[in-house]
Order: C-alpha cells, then structure tokens, then sequence
C-alpha cells in the first residue's frame, strides 16, 4: 500500500489541523474520541478529510455504492472472516467504531495505510503496515449485524428485522459454541491472503475497548461461481462447486432473491441482504478412501468434467427424471446437486460465497481439520438458508463425509453511499 509523504513539520509555523492520518491516530490509540457526544465528530472528521489518492494499481473495487461490496462482487480467491462481541454499553461509542471501521474501509480498498502517527514517534503507527506495498486485490470490506446486537444494551430491540433469526438447531449439526454467532461481523475479501488478514487485524485494532473478537476464519480458494466471468472452482473433495449458483449479472435474481425490498420491515435493510456463514469440516481421509463411483453418486455429477451424470458438459440441463438400464433414477434421489437444486425447491435459490480452509491436525484423531467455509447471502434466511438446509442435513448422502461446526447469521445493511456515511448509519440515525 501507499500513503503520502509529508514534509517536516516547521516548529515556527501555525498549527496545522491534524490530517485523517493523524486523527485515526489518536481515535484508535486513546480511544477518548469515541466516548459520549464526541462520535459524532469522529465520524465525521474520520470520513471527511481529503484523500490523497488509490493504490495506482488494477484491481480495485468501489466502497461506496447502493449495495456494500463482497456480495455481488465476483467471488475473489481469499477470505479473512470475524465475528465480534460488543463490549461497550455506550452506543455513541459503538457509532463512532463504525464509523472509523467505514473510513479504514474506504482507504484500504483502494491500497492506502490507514494512516500514520510519524508527528508523534513515540506512539504505535495507526497502521500495522504488513499490507505496506502490496495492492488491494479486490479487496472488500463487509460488516454486518448479528441477531444479540438487537438487545436492551442500545435500544435497538424494535429495529431488529424479523428475519434477522438465530440459525435454529439443524438436522447433523455438531456446533462448536466458540464458533458459533458474534453481535458483529467483517468479512474481508481479497485475491492477496494478507491483505485480507490486515483488515481483520486492523479492525480489531480499532475497535479494542468496544469491541473484541468472538471467532475467525481464514479461507482460501473460492468454491463458488459468481460471476459469469468466472469459471467454476473445485472445494476439497475435488469437485466443481457452484455451477448453478446466482451470478451477479442476472440482474432479475439478484432482486428476487440476495437484496432486502419492500417485503422489509425494516427500512434500514432496504439494500441490504442476509449473511449465513457455516464452518463445514470435511472428512478427508474417509471421502480419499471411497470409490469414484460413489462420490459421483454422492454428488450427482461428474468429478473430472462436472457434468451432471444425466449429461455430457458442465452447463447441460439435469434431466432429475432420466432412469439407468436398472430402472432407477441416474441422479439419486438423496444426491446432493438433487436436493439443493432451484428444481427440487419450488425454484428456492441463494447466492452462494464460500471458501475452503484448512486449519491443521485435529489432535484428537491426527486428521486433517480440512472443509468449507460456506457463506451465502439471501433476503430472508428463515425461508431460503434454513428449509434448505434443514432438508440436506436430513437427507443428503454427503452427510457422511461432513460435518457442521460453526453457524452465524448477520444483517448486512445497504452500502456506504457517500464519504460521511458509515455502516448500519440508518439503523441507529432514523
């Protein structure tokens, strides 16, 4: 990343006020901008100054916008996920975090630090400075609200969406509690790893006294199609993954399905949509062992070419009614492209974003500790993540060779429009 050099400070010349660097400065590392009425200035203040120009690089994606970036952005290769806990009781405190969160958005999106203390030598830099040099990488920023923000701690109890639901117990779910919810979220995107983990750091830097991390994933290797631009990735069981998911062109299915409307009842989300994540372990060493033919079975596809066992290439149409010479069904009935197919869902669809990871051994068996992070987005989980998935964790033949650890489920508010907006802006404003 980048930042403007600034030229030595004349000891006989008038005060300056402090740049954007500067204020972040004494923002994150006093904290005392945050309290009371002061986040009104903060925000404003930490949003407004002047910017001293992008990464001059490629691979930049807009901030600012109808809907926040890393939802219909084409997937990108690298994701550093958190979820937060609230500390603070103050919701000026909180406010004026957001609003430092949205103004490191806005500058390291597009390459720059987010800032410096070089007036003051002895203070700890506003940035930790491992992205120093390295381009943004399509880097996206995403914050959205977990269900437990909605408490008596800020009064936002009546402005809670009603579809913003805990994930209700599921069929195999074998959730690990430290990996399960969070009153915040951030989801960082890049195609550089590191650039990502910097926004994670960086955030939890900011936000210490107000907030603190509940739990995080590092993820690589996108397992979705996003984009019609994209060809189709493979997850770790070496299958291609996402062939009919959403693509962000298609317009007509993005408002039917990924963005809050008018069936909100909740203004604020009008924009925005739902996050559902799901930390989903594979069991390498068991799928390795199983024939190809049952994976196949498993999946309903094919594993070298990912064309539907009904068909020849990836895209060709699944014929879920064609039967073998044996008289049964070539897709089996508890095959998992049938079960999550918009077909065999009265057309229900979601946008799928996830991700593998790999987290080491599992000390207790000496496996792998290996799957998918799995993210979607959707206008209402209540009837779109959760009938689906309550149908594949009872039916699916993949069942087997996974297992659900992890389960969040965020409200993601409308973009930042504008320099001197801020994430969820709306929620505590109108």
């Amino acid at each position: 990343m980048t930042d403007n050099q600034r030229a030595p400070a004349d000891d006989a010349a008038p005060r300056r006020r402090p740049s954007r660097r500067a204020f972040l400065g004494g923002a994150v590392g006093g904290g005392a901008l945050l309290a009371g009425g002061a986040a009104g200035f903060a925000i404003g203040q930490a949003v407004a100054d002047p910017d001293p120009g992008p990464h001059p690089s490629a691979g930049l994606v807009d901030f600012y916008g109808e809907h926040q970036a890393g939802i219909a952005t084409p997937s990108q290769d690298r994701v550093a996920f958190a979820a937060f806990d609230v500390t603070t009781r103050d919701v000026e405190r909180l406010k004026g975090m957001l609003g430092l969160w949205a103004a490191a958005a806005a500058r390291t999106t597009t390459g720059r630090l987010i800032g410096t203390t070089e007036d003051n030598p002895h203070a700890p830099p506003v940035d930790t400075g491992e992205a120093l040099g390295l381009s943004p990488a399509q880097l996206t920023i995403t914050v959205g609200f977990g269900p437990s923000l909605f408490d008596e701690r800020f009064g936002l109890a009546g402005r809670k969406p009603a579809a913003l639901e805990d994930i209700p117990a599921l069929p195999a779910d074998v959730l690990q509690a430290a990996l399960v919810g969070g009153d915040l979220c951030v989801q960082a995107c890049s195609n550089d790893p590191q650039v990502a983990f910097h926004v994670i750091r960086n955030f939890a830097r900011i936000g210490r006294g107000t907030v603190v991390l509940r739990w995080s994933q590092l993820g690589f290797g996108r397992t979705s199609t996003t984009s019609t631009g994209q060809s189709t990735p493979r997850n770790l069981m070496g299958f291609k993954d996402g062939t009919n998911n959403i693509k962000a062109e298609n317009q007509a299915q993005m408002d039917d399905f990924v963005w809050v409307g008018d069936e909100t009842d909740q203004d604020w989300m009008k924009g925005g949509s739902y996050l559902v994540s799901r930390r989903i372990r594979m069991l390498i060493e068991a799928w390795d062992a199983d024939f190809i033919a049952d994976q196949e079975r498993i999946f309903g596809r094919k594993k070298e070419s990912g064309a539907p066992l009904t068909g020849k290439a990836e895209f060709d149409p699944i014929d879920f009614s064609a039967k073998g010479a044996d008289g049964a069904l070539v897709i089996d009935p508890v095959s998992h492209v049938r079960l999550a197919s918009p077909e065999e869902n009265s057309g229900l669809r979601i946008l799928r974003r996830g991700f593998s990871y790999t987290d080491g051994i599992d000390a207790r068996t000496g496996q792998l500790d290996a799957g998918l992070f799995f993210i979607c987005f959707q206008k209402d989980p209540r009837t779109q993540f959760v009938p689906l998935q309550r149908k594949l964790g009872s039916m699916d033949s993949l069942n087997e060779y996974i297992k659900h650890t992890g389960s969040a489920v965020f409200a993601v508010p409308p973009g930042v429009r504008e320099v001197g907006d801020w994430f969820g802006k709306a929620l505590f404003t109108s």
